[in-house]
């Protein structure tokens, strides 16, 4: 089974409950927003789907996969931006896409190319040898991304992945986003404040309040109730 399915799924912190018997079934291919307040319980849902964190009960497959009993499988095809990038400060954005072929065990034969396609896709290449710690914010929110997509996994999991872009950045980020969904036939799941990156890109969107699933519909009906 393709796509991202979720059963049950719990996550206590002592009394405190974060994500309450979740169950969804995201498609493969398609674009899905994903909504709440802070504290709704999003980021500790992504975490656990990622392989982060682990979950008080219920399952997770990613492909079929079960992200607890197979986790380097399941893992080895999604691509994550967390809210904040995990980049290396100190290094050069190709030798930090290099560090990231690596730790995702990229076939040697494949990195290069590999590399060269994400620096591309995120409008990064003119700054490939530059140190990160140098980069805007915004160009730092692009080499995030550039990461995530390495080994073109079959899910991408962006959480406010337009962060500290300007519109025209937003566009094109985005835009590549939804040409690599075409092109791999991918499930991408975007996590964003920006009611309009929802509306233009996604064709479902999920609400999530006080750690339930309280909406789940297409983008159209959705926004047409809001």
């Amino acid at each position: 089974m393709s796509g991202i399915q979720i059963e049950n799924l719990v996550k206590t912190y002592g009394d405190n409950i974060a994500v309450n018997g979740l169950n969804l079934n995201l498609e493969k291919g398609k674009v899905y927003g994903f909504l709440g307040p802070n504290g709704a319980g999003k980021s500790t849902t992504m975490n656990i789907i990622t392989g982060y964190i682990g979950a008080t009960g219920g399952t997770v497959k990613i492909d079929g996969y079960d992200i607890f009993k197979e986790p380097e499988k399941a893992k080895k095809r999604v691509g994550y931006l967390p809210e904040i990038p995990p980049l290396y400060q100190d290094m050069t954005v190709k030798e930090y896409l290099v560090f990231v072929t690596e730790l995702k065990k990229i076939p040697a034969k494949e990195k290069m190319k590999n590399i060269k396609e994400v620096l591309e896709m995120t409008k990064t290449t003119q700054v490939e040898n530059r140190l990160i710690k140098n980069l805007s914010k915004g160009y730092k929110q692009r080499v995030g991304i550039a990461q995530a997509l390495i080994g073109m996994p079959e899910i991408i999991i962006l959480d406010e992945p337009t962060a500290g872009l300007d519109p025209e950045g937003c566009h094109n980020i985005l835009d590549g986003i939804s040409r690599y969904r075409k092109e791999r036939n991918a499930t991408v799941l975007l996590i964003s404040h920006n009611m309009e990156d929802i509306a233009a890109y996604a064709e479902k969107v999920l609400v999530m309040h006080n750690s339930k699933i309280i909406m789940y519909d297409s983008v159209e009906r959705v926004f047409s109730q809001s």
